[in-house]
């Protein structure tokens, strides 16, 4: 016994500066990875004119709101961009969820006799797909959604490598003795599905959720195909327009001197700085929600082999 205990304390001797090395590491990775979005926000509150004489600076020699103040002249035009943004992306990851959930489910049973039919079919269209044009007339033309806040759900609903991710996670980590269970106690799929497999789920759907909050948040291409209307403009897209704008000033600044007055009174690159932090901060929350879900997955229940 005394052997024993002497080489537990080893360990523990041994284990306790490896603890401290690690922790140290994993401090630094992190302090690493959070350090550019504080230095974005660090330029975005200094001023034009001592960015421009002094350069990125950690504490800057003048403080400014400037770049906030410029963007937000923008009034009510920004603020909608920012519901129709966070209408699309809750909306958005939703459905998302509900159909690429159920189709993974669907593919993810022996007992379905076409399985290998649709994960063939979902995993076909990721190696090939009908092109910008093809997909410009089915969205526009056939499905009618030209200029309607559907154009920016829709298209990005269902995404095969998500499909397949949750295929393998059903296949793997939910149990056949869980959903016989079910079946033996006269359960339909539909209630298997709700009742038993979503719970033991939700560490999969949590991330592919998270994924999907990340897609519709930062989409702004479908935008510039389907939408028109400035009510329906989401905020990517309005910054990005911004941005056009901003650049257009510069590059006629010299043509008349009322650009050039307007070229010395534009935060230009602060302004950059201040779009980066509106258009990144808000999707930063995501994280814990999503989060909790990962530690509630991870503890519910198992099958006792």
């Amino acid at each position: 016994m005394s052997q024993r205990k002497k080489k537990e304390r080893d360990f523990h001797n041994l284990s306790k500066p490896m603890n401290i090395s690690f922790n140290l590491i994993a401090s630094i990775f992190s302090f690493l990875c959070v350090f550019p979005f504080l230095f974005v926000v660090i330029i975005s509150l200094t001023d034009e004119k001592s960015l421009a004489s002094n350069g990125y600076r950690l504490i800057p020699e003048k403080w400014s709101f400037e770049a906030y103040r410029y963007v937000f002249d923008m009034g009510d035009t920004l603020f909608r961009s920012f519901g129709v943004t966070i209408f699309v992306t809750v909306v958005g990851t939703i459905i998302s969820l509900l159909i690429m959930s159920f189709y993974a489910y669907a593919v993810s049973r022996k007992s379905f006799r076409y399985r290998n039919f649709f994960a063939f079919f979902a995993f076909f269209t990721m190696l090939f797909n009908g092109g910008l044009v093809p997909t410009y007339i089915v969205v526009t033309q056939l499905m009618g959604l030209k200029d309607s806040i559907w154009a920016l759900i829709l298209p990005l609903a269902a995404n095969a490598f998500y499909i397949m991710i949750l295929r393998t996670f059903y296949s793997t980590s939910v149990p056949d003795a869980i959903i016989e269970s079910g079946t033996i106690d006269g359960a339909g799929e539909f209630r298997i599905f709700l009742k038993l497999v979503l719970p033991l789920s939700l560490p999969g759907l949590a991330t592919i959720g998270l994924f999907c909050t990340l897609g519709y948040w930062n989409d702004w291409f479908n935008a510039l195909l389907y939408i028109d209307s400035p009510n329906l403009v989401p905020l990517q897209s309005m910054l990005m327009r911004i941005e056009t704008s901003m650049q257009f000033i510069m590059q006629n600044a010299q043509n008349s001197p009322l650009g050039l007055e307007a070229l010395r009174s534009l935060p230009q690159d602060t302004s950059r700085m201040a779009m980066v932090v509106l258009a990144t901060l808000p999707i930063i929350f995501a994280y814990p929600f999503f989060q909790r879900y990962f530690i509630q997955g991870l503890t519910i229940g198992a099958v006792k082999e």
